[in-house]
């Protein structure tokens, strides 16, 4: 058996014949062997989907619950630098003991006769889900890695079902058809549990998922929504939005009754999120204060997502509503300087609809390619800019060469955005960037 985490994780890639096979036969199967379906990991559970937004609501959530005094626990996917940032506990990653205990016991169950073949998510989510249910948790926030109804998280059943957003992205595995993406988001609602909706332009296949199955839909917009959120930058100043402006957010507890909450601090992450992830809780019976609330929102934090680093801005965003996103949040190119963009992107992703969206507020490109058979050539990405009238500088073999390249364009007056995967964003996370 491995000793390490790092040879666990190793391992865990020989393991099955293609890196995704969804469903749930084989990992309920484990599970069960594990004790895992006896009885819920956490005595309230949140499950969150949705093609973006997944991240910042369950950080929020995660922030918001302990500031009110409860102890919670994520599983999240990807990380950035390291495996551990997967599963937190309090606020704290998972340490490799636990973590390798947990593969232990995933190992051990897999094994039994007949053993069963697991994809490292699914081993991974096995995990997890020990790990946290030996935590004595008041509150579990597990995010979905693909899809809902098929991911390997919908083996347990949520208090709480979210889903932040829906658009087009892994279309190998959901397709194209958004109304067909809103109902394998929506599997993971139950009967008769809340089921928070967080956003405004959902497909209506994931609300009549919610109502078939008699779960009391929260509506973004409709039961609950926020007001008051001032954008305090300029644009045409060139100051990046680091000002904190107030909001407040009104909905409904879990036994309906109207509860607002007054001058919120803007927590870096999306308005829409925040108010999903406060929505959420209220449902999952959790009495919010405006205080323990206001303290979360200033202190939360999540690496990677609009991430300034002196002239740099770190953002994972790899498909176009993510891209759209940014580009709402960027301001306009500095007087006298220009504004870059560092991009390496995956094959498998809508390259020409984030370029698109990127395209008004990037003055200059940095192309960069990507590891592995899902890496998509820098020259690719430079010849789809260039056909667009955008202004490629270099094309370079990995994100450390297109770093190198910055550094030696880079002027004071610039900024740059490095964006469009997780892996270009680690990668530049893992060493000190550049500043002119």
């Amino acid at each position: 058996m491995p000793k390490s985490l790092a040879e666990w994780l190793h391992y865990l890639e020989t393991l099955h014949p293609v890196g995704i096979d969804m469903g749930l036969g084989r990992v309920s199967q484990v599970a069960k062997r594990m004790g895992l379906l006896e009885s819920p990991i956490a005595p309230r559970v949140i499950t969150v989907a949705g093609t973006n937004g997944k991240g910042s609501t369950l950080a929020m959530m995660d922030a918001i619950a302990r500031a009110h005094g409860l102890r919670a626990g994520t599983y999240t996917s990807p990380h950035l630098l390291r495996y551990n940032e997967r599963v937190t506990i309090d606020g704290q990653e998972a340490e490799d003991s636990l973590l390798v205990a947990g593969f232990n016991e995933v190992e051990a169950a897999r094994l039994q006769s007949p053993s069963i073949s697991l994809t490292y998510f699914e081993a991974g989510t096995l995990c997890a889900l020990w790990c946290l249910a030996q935590a004595k948790l008041d509150l579990a926030l597990l995010e979905v890695g693909l899809g809902g109804r098929l991911d390997a998280i919908n083996i347990i059943d949520a208090d709480v079902g979210v889903v932040t957003t829906i658009a087009q992205d892994h279309a190998n595995f959901l397709g194209t058809d958004i109304a067909q993406i809103g109902r394998e988001k929506a599997g993971i609602f139950r009967p008769r549990k809340p089921a928070v909706l967080g956003s405004q332009s959902l497909p209506s296949s994931v609300a009549e998922t919610a109502i078939e199955m008699a779960a009391p839909v929260y509506h973004l917009g409709a039961t609950f929504n926020h007001a008051a959120f001032i954008d305090n930058a300029d644009e045409s100043s060139g100051e990046h939005l680091d000002v904190a402006a107030a909001w407040c957010w009104y909905g409904l507890t879990a036994e309906g009754e109207t509860i607002s909450l007054d001058g919120l601090p803007d927590p870096g992450l999306p308005i829409d999120n925040a108010a999903t992830a406060l929505q959420s809780l209220a449902v999952c019976g959790v009495r919010l204060s405006t205080r323990a609330c206001s303290e979360a929102l200033k202190a939360v934090r999540l690496p990677g997502r609009m991430q300034w680093l002196g002239q740099w801005c770190l953002d994972v965003g790899h498909n176009p509503h993510a891209a759209e996103y940014v580009a709402r949040r960027l301001p306009m190119p500095p007087a006298g300087g220009r504004q870059w963009a560092l991009i390496g992107m995956l094959n498998d992703k809508d390259a020409d609809g984030v370029i698109d969206a990127l395209l008004p507020r990037i003055t200059d490109w940095v192309c960069v390619t990507l590891e592995g058979e899902r890496g998509r050539p820098a020259v690719e990405l430079a010849e789809r800019i260039t056909s667009r009238g955008g202004h490629v500088h270099y094309c370079a073999a990995s994100p450390e060469e297109g770093v190198a390249a910055m550094a030696e364009r880079l002027a004071p007056e610039d900024r740059v955005l490095a964006t469009g995967s997780f892996f270009t964003v680690a990668a530049l996370l893992a060493n000190p960037l550049p500043q002119a």
